[in-house]
């Protein structure tokens, strides 16, 4: 399945409801696993972004999808980065030329 590295950053709206982002959390937990995924890891970072997440969903499709919805309900935005472990990553360079 494959792995997407979310970074997060709250938004105003976010920031001020920040002692219930640990419930928000749950339900981001349920709604990956709706999505036919889940969501691996969890990290709340200093720096430009407030928070990491490691996912892996079935595939694109899925990850708009959730992302979408999950950013719609107001309180983050987000940058979704496609990863490929070393596996992967070992297949796509041995097909090179």
């Amino acid at each position: 399945m494959p792995t997407y590295i979310s970074l997060l950053r709250y938004t105003q709206q976010g920031i001020t409801a920040i002692k219930q982002s640990p419930a928000r959390l749950d339900k981001a937990k349920e709604a990956y696993k709706r999505a036919g995924g889940e969501l691996k890891a969890f990290y709340l970072t200093i720096g430009q972004y407030d928070a990491v997440a490691i996912a892996e969903l079935p595939d694109d499709t899925a990850l708009a999808k959730l992302a979408l919805s999950l950013g719609a309900q107001g309180n983050i935005r987000t940058e979704t980065l496609r990863a490929f472990g070393e596996p992967e990553y070992r297949r796509i360079i041995a097909d090179l030329p």
